[in-house]
């Protein structure tokens, strides 16, 4: 793939993604200041991002920690292959589903992980499966180590609950986030780039590979947080239903 192509469907990817989180480059500024400053002291810090699409989140802690070794984690070869074409080595890319079997096994075989991050990926799994991969997560964080979850959190009160879509939405219409491709526009359009086809033969519209979700409050969030192993847990950023949820192992 030409790094030609690649900065196209990048660039594309990033913009159809405006869509869907609010205040997505504010968003990313503060996780990446979360794990800047969690990372304090640590040599070479080991940051996982989960979900990752092509690895826009990926890239920027990479320049915020330039000695940092930092793994993008998606289940879709494209948007791999797109990162990997466009980012270039400052990444590392692995596929994986998660909250498959094993799915950490390969990512951090031999030293603990300093941060695990994500982005508008974990609210696709079930609430059982995401208390699992909080409990792997948890295990596989060092001392101090950190997760961070940048995604739709609905407040507890569903009065709130409503006022914060409302608030994202208007956001979003203010800032023209819509004029942009939605998500099966995006992977319609790649499907029908030639230089795109290899990593695409046979696959219709892509949906997250596990996508029974979730509808966890902040509240509950926590609690499966405070259960799996994390001894603090709570929000450092919201806008709207936008939140970053922090938890220090």
């Amino acid at each position: 793939m030409s790094t030609v192509t690649a900065a196209r469907w990048v660039e594309r990817w990033e913009s159809q993604q405006q869509r869907y989180a609010v205040d997505r480059e504010e968003r990313f500024t503060v996780i990446a200041d979360v794990v800047e400053h969690m990372a304090l002291g640590r040599p070479a810090p080991l940051i996982l991002d989960l979900g990752s699409g092509p690895g826009a989140l990926a890239a920027r802690l990479a320049a915020r920690l330039p000695d940092a070794e930092v793994t993008a984690v998606d289940a879709d070869p494209l948007l791999l292959a797109l990162g990997r074409a466009y980012y270039g080595p400052a990444l590392r890319y692995a596929e994986a589903v998660i909250g498959e079997p094993g799915w950490l096994d390969g990512l951090a075989p031999n030293r603990p992980v300093d941060a695990a991050v994500s982005t508008t990926a974990l609210h696709y799994l079930s609430e059982p499966t995401l208390g699992r991969v909080y409990r792997e997560l948890a295990d596989r964080l060092g001392p101090g180590g950190v997760l961070v979850n940048g995604d739709h959190i609905s407040p507890d009160s569903p009065r709130l609950a409503d006022l914060a879509v409302v608030i994202g939405r208007r956001h979003a219409e203010r800032h023209l986030a819509f004029a942009h491709d939605d998500w099966d526009s995006w992977w319609t359009c790649a499907a029908a780039d030639p230089e795109l086809a290899p990593l695409l033969a046979g696959v219709g519209p892509r949906r997250h590979p596990r996508c029974e979700g979730n509808d966890l409050t902040l509240s509950g969030h926590i609690s499966l947080l405070r259960q799996a192993g994390f001894a603090h847990a709570g929000t450092v950023w919201q806008f709207g239903n936008s939140h970053v949820l922090v938890a220090v192992r």
